[in-house]
């Protein structure tokens, strides 16, 4: 959020550089720092305080100390060693005592002549390094020092006190030497242009933003820090909020088709089918959609539920809406596993209403067509020509719907399933498919915590699906330590015995398929002793084909076992889903292809291998393929990781709790959110540095009340010329494209 033109100013240029041309060569290429803007938004990382003073006779071991002592003695080592083979190697040893005890100061190499010059016998000085242990004596290896010239206690108080600031370095750029460029610019900074408007600047109490930068990079209490990002979490989140809401503005002033139901069409004659009742949760949010379907700008919407709590029916009914209205309907899926699942279902769910123009078709009925890369090339060209007639209704695919020749006849809604598996230009350049831009349903079972709905999809309005569907059953999870206790792991293979002699099936999700040499890591390249929790991450991960063999040889021999991977043929996957959901196989060895939307009641177990290999969220998705029937479901998360470590923590988190928003708090606390931002902003840099999208919650929601405010009042901020400076910084060319096609 560089600002102005006055912090413009290049860090290297040919005739007045601010730093030499090798620090600012760096500064480009390795930290994406350019201009002086952009370096006093380089926020420490955190601070070090040098510590309070420590009596050398207390000192901790490996905690950062600051001491004041006399030089004892001091002897300089010579020695051989691989770098100064002929004896050249120096070594300076310099023995403090501050009348409780003492301590060895080590300094090597070059680093010693300084310190050999100035650390004489007799001289007091502060000295300030990480405890540790040599010899089984306490020493600090290249401590910082400050020499004492005359017993100043004041300065000693104050250098001791300092609050150091520690940036995001590289190796070719230490942290300290970042400190000192900052130094140089930061007069600089009382030129910096506020981007927040005065009266919320005042109306919240926020300190004026050159002070902010002052604070933030020179800070004297730990008081200054709070105060400075407090007021720089508000830049970043305003900012951010007021691109989002100029899109959603911009949005509402795109004319869209609306699209009205028949009072007793196709979605009618659906509902009278069904089998069940709607959940309240259901039925609200299809309200929501409705309504937004009604309107003459385009519907931008977010619809997030829990595994299984229905949004595929709550999607389908908004499709069949639009047909209703005399319009079509594209489901864009991410796999063909997906797609082909989809397709199965919708048509299961409409019965004879999908039999548009079918003898025994029903009167509303309409065409529901698939649409893959790997049909066959008839199947594909009467889709194409059932899509550009308008036959078709509805048609489910994956990235093919996307290709040139796929026309519509009129498209009106666009539902994208699992929308983090699609890049914001693939839905582009489906919803350009539409004579005027179609509405647009974006779904995703993976709950995203609603600071990241604020930040991520900030220009989606949201709807959640919290509530299961009646007959959904609990699943129960454990976690299975494979080393630590491995007749946890027979009693593993005994329980999915058990479920299918119950007449129920069960899937064993690994990580890798293993018939590709590339995909496992090489276990001889270190010969050092590993510790147990190195053994089991540098282990290759387990692979389905190898599981698969051992299981039907060994524990669940007689059984029938098959594969499932994304590199067979279309055709065959098909046919083993098909299989399995008709009961045939008793066991799915698969990869993470049935993450999303595999939908077999009957499978009641799930044994996840390597299970720390997987991110929390996806965990949580693989679980929720079971319990989607009437039997309870069970999920054993096998690991090797030992007992302490976090991958085991994590798994203990997705075993104690069903809840996925509570889940995905935790993976987003553990990933740290430019992790998520970066793969939502379609891999532009994101632009948060001190804001945290799960702490800062509250500033996030304020700041979307407040940008909104500001640009319902003023669109093109003609009053805010600040913050339009501001935002243009923001959204460098790339983002403006993300914007743009929302």
């Amino acid at each position: 959020m560089d600002l102005v033109p006055a912090l413009e100013e290049p860090l290297q240029q040919p005739l007045k550089a601010v730093l030499g041309p090798a620090t600012a060569k760096v500064m480009a290429e390795h930290l994406g720092l350019h201009s002086v803007g952009d370096l006093l938004h380089h926020y420490p990382r955190r601070y070090e305080e040098r510590g309070q003073l420590t009596h050398l006779a207390d000192l901790p071991m490996d905690e950062h100390v600051t001491v004041v002592a006399q030089v004892a003695d001091a002897r300089l080592h010579t020695f051989a060693s691989p770098r100064a083979p002929r004896g050249k190697g120096q070594r300076l040893e310099v023995t403090i005592t501050d009348g409780s005890g003492r301590l060895q100061l080590v300094f090597f190499g070059n680093g010693v002549h300084k310190p050999h010059k100035e650390l004489l016998p007799g001289t007091r000085a502060m000295f300030s390094g990480k405890v540790s242990l040599f010899n089984r004596r306490l020493q600090l290896a290249h401590p910082a020092y400050e020499l004492l010239r005359g017993a100043d206690d004041e300065a000693v108080e104050t250098w001791a006190g300092a609050l150091i600031p520690l940036y995001p370095a590289t190796a070719k750029l230490e942290s300290w030497k970042i400190a000192k460029a900052i130094q140089t610019v930061l007069p600089s900074a009382q030129e910096a242009i506020d981007p927040l408007p005065q009266s919320l600047r005042e109306g919240r109490g926020l300190l004026p933003l050159p002070e902010a930068l002052l604070k933030i990079h020179r800070p004297h209490t730990k008081a200054d820090i709070a105060d400075a990002q407090a007021r720089l979490k508000w830049d970043e989140a305003f900012v951010l909020q007021v691109a989002l809401a100029r899109r959603r503005h911009a949005d509402a002033q795109l004319p869209a088709v609306p699209r009205k139901p028949a009072p007793d069409g196709l979605l009618t004659a659906f509902d009278d089918r069904l089998p069940f009742t709607l959940t309240e949760g259901q039925q609200k949010v299809s309200r929501e959609i409705f309504d937004d379907l009604a309107t003459d700008h385009p519907m931008h919407r977010l619809l997030q539920g829990e595994v299984g709590s229905g949004k595929t029916m709550v999607a389908l009914r908004a499709m069949l809406a639009v047909v209703d209205a005399g319009g079509q309907a594209a489901l864009l899926a991410p796999t063909e596993v997906l797609a082909q699942q989809h397709h199965r279902s919708v048509v299961e769910m409409m019965g004879e209403l999908a039999e548009g123009g079918m003898l025994g078709g029903s009167e509303h009925a309409t065409k529901v067509v698939l649409l893959t890369g790997s049909m066959g090339t008839a199947a594909r060209r009467q889709a194409m020509l059932d899509l550009v007639t308008g036959e078709a209704g509805i048609v489910i695919g994956t990235h093919a719907l996307i290709e040139d020749k796929v026309q519509f006849h009129d498209l009106g809604l666009v539902v994208v399933d699992e929308q983090h598996r699609f890049g914001v230009e693939q839905r582009d350049a489906l919803r350009g498919k539409g004579k005027q831009p179609p509405h647009l349903l974006v779904m995703t079972a993976t709950p995203i915590p609603r600071t990241v709905a604020m930040t991520v999809f900030g220009d989606l309005d949201t709807s959640v699906l919290d509530q299961l569907p009646a007959g959904r059953s609990p699943i129960a999870s454990h976690v299975v330590p494979a080393a630590d206790k491995p007749h946890f792991l027979s009693r593993a293979w005994e329980r999915v015995r058990e479920e299918v002699e119950n007449g129920h099936q069960a899937y064993v999700v690994c990580p890798r398929i293993g018939d590709d040499v590339d995909e496992a890591a090489d276990p001889k390249k270190s010969p050092r002793k590993k510790s147990p929790e190195d053994e089991a991450e540098k282990r290759p991960p387990l692979a389905v084909l190898d599981v698969a063999d051992q299981l039907a040889k060994g524990p669940l021999s007689g059984l029938r076992v098959e594969v499932l991977h994304g590199r067979m043929h279309p055709d065959d996957k098909d046919a083993v889903m098909r299989r399995f959901a008709a009961g045939e196989t008793h066991v799915l060895v698969a990869t993470t292809v049935i993450e999303v939307g595999v939908n077999v009641p009957n499978a009641t177990a799930m044994v996840i291998m390597d299970a720390d290999r997987f991110g929390v969220s996806q965990l949580h998705q693989l679980r929720g393929r079971v319990g989607r029937g009437s039997a309870p479901g069970l999920c054993l998360l096998v690991s090797e990781m030992p007992e302490a470590s976090a991958a085991r923590q994590r798994l203990n988190a997705v075993a104690s709790t069903l809840d996925g928003f509570e889940l995905s708090r935790i993976d987003l606390e553990q990933r740290r959110e430019g992790d998520v931002l970066g793969q939502a902003q379609s891999g532009a840099r994101t632009s948060l540095r001190v804001l945290a999208v799960i702490e800062d919650e509250e500033i996030i929601a304020q700041a979307r009340a407040e940008a909104t405010a500001v640009v319902e009042a003023d669109p093109e901020l003609t009053a805010f010329p600040g913050l339009r400076t501001a935002l243009d910084a923001l959204l460098d060319e790339e983002r403006e494209q993300y914007l743009e096609k929302g």
